[in-house]
């Protein structure tokens, strides 16, 4: 029997490309870390993660739920194409630590429309 989840509001932090959690989040601080992102330095912690599509590395489901025992995981992603690497660590947080982070797909067009800073509703 789970628990109901509610909906979740927060700013949008949207990605300009694809991020790997594994080597591109720090989950003892929540910043992007990975050299080459253009959105380095910015910080997923308390924000709707938003981007296209996530890039590679299985482990980034362990990444995530770390973030998630740390308190520096975003409050929720959403994806322009399912991901399931993401959806593992987002299940895998939620049994150990009784936190959700629900991890959502967002037609394109929807997508799109999306601007950082922009206050979003995610209802999982």
């Amino acid at each position: 029997m789970g628990r109901r989840v509610s909906a979740i509001a927060g700013a949008a932090l949207v990605l300009d490309e694809p991020l790997s959690l594994w080597g591109g989040i720090d989950p003892a601080t929540g910043e992007i870390v990975d050299g080459r992102h253009p959105q380095r330095g910015q910080r997923v912690t308390g924000r709707v993660l938003v981007m296209a599509a996530a890039r590679g590395s299985s482990s980034s489901s362990s990444v995530l739920a770390e973030a998630v025992r740390a308190g520096t995981a975003p409050l929720a992603i959403v994806l322009g194409v399912p991901d399931l690497i993401l959806a593992v660590g987002s299940a895998v947080a939620r049994e150990l630590y009784g936190i959700h982070v629900p991890v959502v797909v967002c037609p394109a067009a929807e997508l799109v429309r999306i601007r950082t800073g922009d206050r979003i509703e995610v209802d999982a």
